[in-house]
């Protein structure tokens, strides 16, 4: 074949996306958001395309949110829209573990290609300014007198604000089958209620809250964390006497059908990204810890979170 005819052919194969990543100079994405805008999933997928173009893997990033049922019909539109496309990745965490344990849906993460574990990050449990439950011993109190009485609010049910709220009731003698927690479809719903004062305890990752606690609106009584998060001042669950660690963890999934090597090739672009200049400032900005975690030991890992928080979960009267 002659080298300009060659050139045309592979330029064409660009184009379609049928060549593997590696073989193009960027790529052009589409990344599934499986989450309303405004929330932990929407602010991780953004800033991870600003990551992608800004190491120069990516030429473009073009952004879909689709919400609701922890990320379950966001996911079920990926699996069955993106098969095979090399060019779509989607966005996912422990949310979307929890909210497959309780729904049960058709489509679970498996049908998916796993790439990446990109990030961790612990759950801020806030109040409104106003609220007259100033410390989280008040929310403890306040639980023990009347479960109901206390409306905790974050992402879908099953979340982990759901599970840490269940995890609390068990160490304080309170039956976690009590526990009021109203879920909301995206981080924008669950703030403008806790805002609004319509639940007494907002949950969520501290990238969240992060503006409203600086302008006094939030008052952060509790973090998920072993320990302190550096630079935020909110004092761990442990340390306050209730044994309540869990962490959120954020990752990339690409399409169902890829090859080995196209899976490869999309991890190598998410682990440039994440040695960018973008990428450390947007970790240090929303004090997410950094998770990077690929291959066999990611697949494990995902399997073990299926198994632990199915147990806790249990438990807790979520399954």
């Amino acid at each position: 074949m002659r080298r300009d005819t060659f050139l045309k052919s592979m330029a064409v194969l660009a184009a379609a996306g049928a060549l593997p990543l590696t073989a193009r100079a960027a790529a052009n994405l589409k990344m599934m958001i499986p989450a309303n805008p405004g929330g932990g999933w929407d602010g991780t997928g953004r800033a991870l395309g600003k990551a992608l173009i800004d190491a120069k893997v990516a030429d473009t990033v073009q952004y879909e949110n689709k919400g609701g049922a922890a990320g379950v019909i966001g996911l079920a539109q990926f699996v069955n829209a993106a098969k095979g496309d090399v060019n779509s990745i989607m966005i996912t965490g422990a949310v979307m573990v929890g909210g497959i344990i309780t729904g049960k849906p058709a489509v679970s993460l498996d049908k998916a290609t796993p790439i990446a574990r990109i990030t961790s990050e612990y759950n801020v449990f806030v109040v409104p300014a106003d609220s007259p439950l100033k410390t989280m011993k008040d929310v403890v109190a306040q639980m023990q007198k009347d479960p109901g009485s206390v409306k905790w609010g974050g992402g879908s049910r099953g979340s982990t604000e759901h599970i840490c709220a269940s995890m609390l009731a068990t160490k304080v003698g309170v039956d976690p089958k009590k526990v009021n927690y109203v879920a909301f479809r995206g981080g924008g719903e669950a703030t403008a209620a806790i805002l609004g004062g319509n639940v007494t305890v907002g949950g969520s990752g501290y990238s969240e809250f992060a503006e409203y606690i600086a302008a006094g609106k939030m008052r952060p009584i509790g973090v998920t964390s072993e320990k302190r998060l550096p630079g935020i001042n909110v004092p761990t669950m442990k340390e306050q006497g209730y044994d309540v660690v869990l962490g959120n963890w954020r990752a990339v999934y690409g399409a169902p059908g890829i090859t080995a090597e196209q899976r490869a090739a999309l991890t190598e672009l998410v682990v440039k990204a994440t040695k960018s200049k973008s990428w450390a400032e947007s970790l240090e900005k929303n004090g997410w810890t950094p998770a990077l975690l690929t291959g066999k030991a990611f697949d494990e890992f995902v399997d073990n979170e299926f198994a632990s928080l199915r147990g806790i979960m249990h438990l807790s009267g979520m399954v």
